[in-house]
Parts: C-alpha cells; structure tokens; sequence
C-alpha cells in the first residue's frame, strides 16, 4: 500500500537558486506540484527547467531555497524517492547490444516495482517490436522504450521531460490518453513540455519560468483571466448595443449576403454581460475562444530579459 504523504505538496520548491560559473540558472524559481493532478512546466530552452528537474531528482546540489519531494530532502533521501518515483528524459540512451523489451525489463528491475501485464499492454499500445536490438531503433522508438519502462512501474511521481520528443501524431494521442488514466488513478504528474496543445490538453495547472524564475502559475483558467477572449457572432442585424458595452475592444461588423459577421475581444470579467446583450439580438451562431495556452505563454515572454540573467542552454543541461 502507497504512503499517504502528509501534506498536499508532492513537490515543493521555494525560491530555488543555482549557479554555473557566472550563470545564474534559477533566480528564486517557486514551484507546487500537488497530490494527483498533472502539473505543467513550461519554459524556452535555457529557462530553467532541466536544472530544476534535476534538482528534484537530487542530481544536483542548490545553492539556495528549499526543495521538498514527496515530503523529503531530494539530496539526503534520493534513493527512498526514486524507489517511489518514475522518470522520463526527453532524449533517451539504451544499451545498444540489448533488445528493446531487455532494455524495458532492465529498467523496471532496476525500480523493482514493474507491472508485467501493464508492461506488454503498453508495448502492444505503442506498437513497439520488443524483439528488436535497440541500436536499431529510431528516435522515437527509444522514447517508447522510456515511456512503457517509467509507465509501467507502480509510482506515485513521474517527472516526464519532453515525454512525446519523436513521436508521431498517433503516439502523442496514446501517451495522453496514458496520462489521463494516471491522472483517474490518482498518480503525480510534472510534465515538461515545449508541445502547448498536449500541455493545455493535460494539466490541471501551469507553471510558466522565464530567466531561472516564475513568472507565472495557476490553473489555465486563472492564466487567461487577464488576457481577452474572441467572440465572433452571425446576426441577421447589426447590434449597435455592442459599442456602448465596456469592456470591448477591436469591434468589426461586416455584412456578408444576408447576416453581419460581428467580431470583437472582451475582458473575461465582461463576457456574461456581453453574451446577455448578443443573446437579444437572436443570433443564428455564436463563437466564444477563450485565450489559447499559446497566447497565455507568449504574453508572459513580450518583455525580453536582461541577457546577463539568460542561462545558456548548455549550461542548463550541465550541472
């Protein structure tokens, strides 16, 4: 039976600081995983993200801050948490002389905690051919291996950094219909992701860094609460209510045969009102697009940072 942690933080990280040289990598970086959602962590190459995620697996030592992971020290207690723990690397190296179902069988005992029947129907779901030497495969097909060898096992964390890199289209909707049944299960997810449709199709909550630090975290709800949303609405008639509703911006009404095509972006504060007012007017269509997780990400990156707080990304990979 799985230890019940005693607080809802699985991974718990404040004002985390980190040094390489005369790089400052993180900067007082915040970061709350909690107990059962699916948690992105979203960032451009050389934000900050590989140094944290390695910071969690206890591979390196912090200068700064502190850093919990399932309720202990990732340094002190390393080998308790990834006994209890399952991870993923966005580019993954095998052993080439082994077969890929060798290499999963060789992880997972490893771990000492594989599901045998969850293992063959992951490799059935991913369609990967076991038998195979794994210095034939492709990119994508060693990023199976990982996935089925960290998906099988019996763990409370998976730390997936860049899970999906190689995988086809039909892969990426299998690996997140794998993640949504974790996510049923009750299981821990951080996921690093530069795919925003899988991040925005998965997480229960987004935590956004830029330059070492966090700029911004929450659910995509309380993301895109300042940002405005599109409305496009089909009428037989204008609505000349609309231009007297505050709260609109970038109003365009365009007859097109016999309906008027109106287009505006309202602040999310005002939609119910404004909705209240097309309502009147019947409307024979009406398209409401909250802001997307592209939009929400791209918005927090308009101000570009100081370039002596830029990590490299070399040295965001080196620790």
């Amino acid at each position: 039976m799985r230890q019940q942690l005693s607080r809802s933080s699985i991974v718990l990280a404040e004002g985390l600081t980190k040094n390489f040289g005369k790089v400052r990598a993180l900067d007082g970086l915040d970061l709350d995983v909690r107990a059962g959602e699916v948690h992105g962590f979203l960032g451009p190459n050389g934000a900050g993200k590989s140094t944290t995620i390695r910071a969690v697996l206890g591979q390196l030592r912090l200068d700064g801050g502190r850093l919990s992971v399932l309720g202990r020290d990732p340094r002190r207690d390393v080998l308790e948490i990834h006994a209890r723990l399952a991870y993923v690397p966005g580019d993954t190296a095998l052993w080439p002389g082994l077969t890929g179902g060798e290499c999963i069988d060789l992880l997972g005992g490893l771990h000492g905690r594989q599901d045998r029947r969850r293992r063959d129907e992951l490799v059935e779901r991913f369609e990967l051919d076991p038998s195979r030497r794994a210095r034939t495969y492709s990119k994508g097909n060693r990023q199976k291996v990982a996935l089925i060898g960290a998906l099988c096992l019996d763990c409370e964390l998976l730390v997936l950094d860049e899970p999906t890199s190689g995988l086809d289209p039909l892969m990426e909707s299998r690996f997140q219909a794998t993640i949504e049944e974790l996510r049923e299960q009750g299981r821990t997810v951080l996921l690093s992701s530069h795919v925003l449709d899988e991040v925005e199709a998965l997480c229960d909550r987004v935590t956004i860094i830029r330059s070492g630090r966090t700029v911004s975290s929450g659910s995509l709800t309380q993301l895109r609460s300042h940002l405005r949303t599109a409305v496009h609405v089909t009428t037989a008639a204008p609505i000349p209510e609309l231009t007297r509703q505050p709260g609109i911006a970038g109003l365009t009404a365009e007859r097109r045969g016999a309906d008027v095509q109106t287009r505006f972006t309202c602040r999310s504060d005002v939609l119910a009102d404004v909705l209240a007012v097309i309502a009147h007017a019947r409307p024979t269509q009406v398209s409401v697009r909250p802001p997307s997780l592209d939009e929400v990400f791209l918005e927090q990156y308009r101000a570009r940072p100081h370039p002596e707080q830029q990590p490299a990304d070399e040295q965001d990979r080196e620790a």
